[in-house]
């Protein structure tokens, strides 16, 4: 599909998935035992046969960077890239003023390329999409402007950019992340229609826009804040239903499935959606590759076989590199590189990988960033108030342990 230009927006801080993301932007938070966060919209694109695609970085981006350059690189494909662009205040000595703005700042490549449609992407949720049937959908209602959207339960619309729309699917309302009293969906009181983020714009018309809110110091500069609602009175914009995206190869139980993880318990709560006995997201559908970077390691190991000491996990995902040793892991994943150690038990928890666990430990109910060292004898998500005295801990209680900490030492 020629003529079609991506943009992937994927310079957020995500200050609320704190500490994960004190040294990474949140694009770049380990997930799901061998992923990066930012990996399911660039397989959305790739697998959608989109390949010009730049990925607009901003807030410590260097983790990020280095990810793509290593999972990522298309080489040898005359017109096909997935080039990271970082914050360049092309347009004054500030930083990316909102969603909007970043765009504005990069004018220039969409000059460049001179494309129909450009698509503008989160680079933070986790779904899949094929985007060419929302791209075909965009031209088939000769729109300007093409959203898509989910429902969601009213009382999460505090969160989202909330739609109405007419019988058509034109949208004649928009109200981002209201706090009181959003606009429910016909005939369904206890759902909104939620925005996704996601958008295909007609280029000259996004150019317009832009231009049209650089201008004006009153704006917050934000798509959701400013240009869409800037738009709806007098031009063609519309709602993509993300629920009628087909995928060859996916499960009935995986239509509309759309993550925003942006707060612990919801990272948390996605992850173990991937260990699910059928989980409304698959990551083994032959069909649907997801592409990652995998680091040269060997195959995950499980050893001992003696009586209270045998190494083997049970409804767990566990990544290459592992080693199981006389311990149990259950309901768990654990990325690349994790050593447990012996009469070890690990239940309900994510370990983001390179993490070594001590003999004789009881974990449950804990998200271990990379590099942690875990004592010998560690107890941890069996008794709240004292977990609470000691880390942070999640509102539903899930136990978080930073970057490089060590655990249980004196």
């Amino acid at each position: 599909m020629s003529g079609i230009l991506s943009m992937i927006l994927a310079g957020g801080e995500g200050t609320r998935l704190f500490p994960f993301t004190s040294l990474r932007a949140k694009p770049a938070v380990p997930f799901g035992g061998g992923y990066r966060i930012i990996d399911f919209v660039l397989n959305n694109f790739v697998n959608s046969d989109l390949l010009q695609i730049f990925v607009l970085t901003q807030f410590k981006s260097h983790s990020l960077m280095k990810h793509l350059s290593q999972a990522w690189q298309i080489t040898g494909l005359t017109g096909r890239f997935i080039d990271p662009i970082p914050a360049q205040m092309r347009t004054g000595k500030h930083w990316y003023k909102g969603t909007a703005d970043a765009i504005y700042q990069n004018l220039n490549l969409i000059d460049s390329y001179e494309p129909e449609v450009v698509c503008v992407f989160g680079g933070d949720h986790i779904y899949k999409m094929e985007i060419r049937q929302m791209i075909d959908y965009h031209q088939r209602k000769g729109a300007e402007l093409t959203v898509a959207a989910i429902p969601v339960p009213v009382e999460k619309a505090r969160h989202f950019g909330i739609i109405e729309i007419d019988e058509n699917g034109r949208m004649i309302g928009f109200e981002e992340k209201p706090k009181h009293h959003p606009k429910t969906m016909p005939n369904r009181s206890t759902h909104v229609l939620a925005s996704m983020g996601n958008y295909v714009f007609d280029s000259d018309t996004l150019v317009n826009y832009l231009q049209l809110d650089a201008e004006n110091d009153t704006s917050n500069h934000d798509f959701g804040q400013n240009i869409i609602p800037m738009m709806i009175p007098g031009k063609k914009v519309y709602v993509y239903d993300f629920s009628t995206n087909e995928i060859r190869g996916e499960p009935e139980n995986s239509k509309g499935y759309w993550r925003d993880v942006g707060t612990l318990d919801a990272y948390y709560k996605a992850n173990m959606d991937l260990i699910s006995v059928t989980p409304p997201f698959d990551l083994y559908n032959k069909h649907w590759p997801l592409r990652s970077y995998t680091p040269s390691v060997p195959p995950a190991k499980f050893i001992h076989d003696g009586e209270n000491r045998t190494g083997h996990a049970i409804n767990s995902a566990v990544a290459a590199g592992c080693i199981i040793s006389g311990s149990v892991v259950k309901q768990s994943i654990l990325g690349h590189r994790v050593h447990v150690h012996s009469h070890t038990i690990i239940e309900q928890s994510v370990v983001m990988g390179d993490t070594d666990i001590g003999k004789n430990c009881r974990i449950k109910r804990v998200i271990f960033d990379q590099e942690v060292v875990v004592a010998d004898g560690t107890v941890i998500g069996e008794d709240p108030e004292f977990d609470r005295h000691r880390f942070q801990v999640s509102e539903n209680g899930i136990v978080v342990i930073p970057k490089g900490a060590r655990v249980g030492f004196n």
